[in-house]
């Protein structure tokens, strides 16, 4: 969304590094085309691959080709011109070894500069693994790539506190925090945005989003994939280090968020999160965490026999602001779950008097974060017939059926901020601080031991109790 803050550039250079990689292939190639095709993209644009493998721009052309083909995407009716504006840099790029970078960015800045008139946006976007962040880093200090230029950097940016700041003070020596677009993709659903008009433009909403009606939050992520594919990877984090600490902190923070100053001023979108993510009380390992591990975990490929990692982890946060004192928000995700979904469910408080025993089901706010989103309202009726007695109903919004517009896909929806300066859906240093520091005894050694659940269940028995005096509204 374009506000007085931020602006269109005339024309952006967009540098894709790991061009050739799994993430590039089945997000971000996609995510570019679509908001080309949306009319998001500057009239003017060049894309520059980098990856290690040596190939040629024609080749490069048809890998992009092939990997939107893969993702069922068709190709832009305009794609043959598009084919034009594609360029491949193949080798290997740091400060010792620049590669043909420089020359082939200063080629495409000089031929934008050329039909503009105007210095070109030029946006580095690391779809990278996080160990090459550093020298990746490093190479565009050292080799003069940052001026008028916006850096992305994908997920996890940090796997600890310690990292987080050793890799936060690099990008501080070469980059201006204004620069750096810390990506979580969750921020960019457009479930997740919706949270914020929900609450801030109807009262039926807004007056109920506090601990004076609200008894527990819940966000539940279940998935149910398997990790055969990419065993190295989740061997090396976990699914609380893959995705407490990341998405399900920040999609936290939308939810418990005090209304910002200005809804369109992303500075003001920005530090109201932040505020809220100082808030975050660490996580206590005994009292308010189970992490779980699906049987057969370690028999994939890859897995160490004795391996303790977890698959699964269900956490219990409390948050210190006069709105949500004392309101636990339930945290929940996993592998090999009996579902997949993307859910925020806010518990409202049962009615007073003698009514309340005879309700079966809690009144619920849930917003369902998955595709293209829904807006569920959980809410009491009375059952049909001569006699007064009460069921529980639901109350439906696709967001999908709202006239008006079409959502974008989150990669596509921070693209586009990235390229006209909005930073209101990334995460910021200051937040992932306040992230870190909730989960740090997570990370020593009270860490609690992984218990066994079978696959496609819901998980270890034990997290039941988090949800007490309720259940888990998905699944329990």
């Amino acid at each position: 969304m374009q506000t007085p803050a931020t602006h269109m550039p005339e024309s952006v250079v967009i540098v894709l590094f790991g061009a050739t990689g799994d993430l590039a292939g089945r997000m971000v190639l996609p995510a570019l085309v679509e908001v080309h095709e949306r009319g998001l993209m500057p009239d003017r644009w060049r894309l520059i691959g980098c990856a290690a493998e040596d190939l040629d721009d024609e080749t490069f052309r048809d890998r992009v080709e092939a990997a939107l083909a893969r993702g069922g995407h068709r190709l832009p009716e305009d794609w043959t011109e598009l084919r034009s504006r594609v360029r491949y840099v193949g080798g290997t790029f740091s400060a010792a070894e620049p590669g043909d970078l420089p020359a082939v960015l200063a080629a495409a800045r000089e031929e934008l500069r050329q039909q503009s008139g105007a210095e070109p946006l030029v946006l580095h976007f690391l779809a990278v693994p996080p160990a090459a962040f550093a020298p990746i880093t490093r190479g565009l200090g050292a080799h003069d790539l940052t001026d008028g230029a916006r850096v992305v950097y994908e997920k996890p940016y940090g796997t600890s506190l310690e990292s987080f700041e050793e890799l936060d003070a690099l990008v501080k020596e070469v980059l201006h925090e204004e620069q750096v677009f810390r990506i979580d993709h969750f921020l960019g659903k457009e479930a997740v945005q919706t949270i914020y008009v929900l609450r801030f433009a109807n009262q039926l909403f807004g007056s109920e989003w506090s601990r004076a009606s609200v008894d527990q939050v819940q966000i539940d992520v279940p998935e149910d994939l398997d990790v055969a594919n990419r065993a190295a990877f989740y061997e090396a984090t976990g699914a609380a280090l893959d995705m407490l600490v990341t998405h399900l902190f920040q999609v936290a923070g939308q939810v418990a968020m005090e209304p910002p100053a200005d809804l369109r001023d992303p500075a003001s979108v920005i530090a109201a999160r932040e505020a809220v993510l100082r808030a975050f009380h660490p996580l206590d390992p005994e009292e308010d965490v189970v992490l779980g591990q699906f049987e057969g975990y370690t028999d994939i490929e890859g897995v160490p026999e004795d391996s303790t990692q977890d698959t699964y982890v269900a956490a219990r946060l409390w948050i210190d602001t006069e709105r949500w004192r004392g309101v636990p928000f339930l945290l929940r995700t996993g592998k090999r779950m009996a579902v997949k979904d993307q859910r925020i469910t806010l518990v409202l408080k049962p009615p007073f008097g003698p009514l309340a025993a005879e309700l079966k089901e809690p009144n619920r706010i849930e917003i369902c974060f998955s595709g293209e989103g829904e807006v569920v309202l959980g809410i009491t009726v009375k059952t049909p017939g001569p006699d007064l007695a009460y069921s529980s109903g639901r109350a439906v919004l696709d967001l999908d059926d709202v006239p008006g517009g079409e959502a974008l896909s989150p990669y596509a929806s921070l693209i586009s901020d990235a390229i006209i300066g909005d930073r209101s859906l990334f995460t910021t240093a200051e937040g992932l601080r306040a992230a870190f520091t909730a989960y740090l005894p997570l990370q020593g050694p009270d860490r609690p031991a992984p218990l066994p659940y079978a696959p496609g269940s819901w998980g270890p028995e034990e997290a039941r109790r988090l949800a007490a005096p309720y259940r888990w509204c998905l699944g329990q």
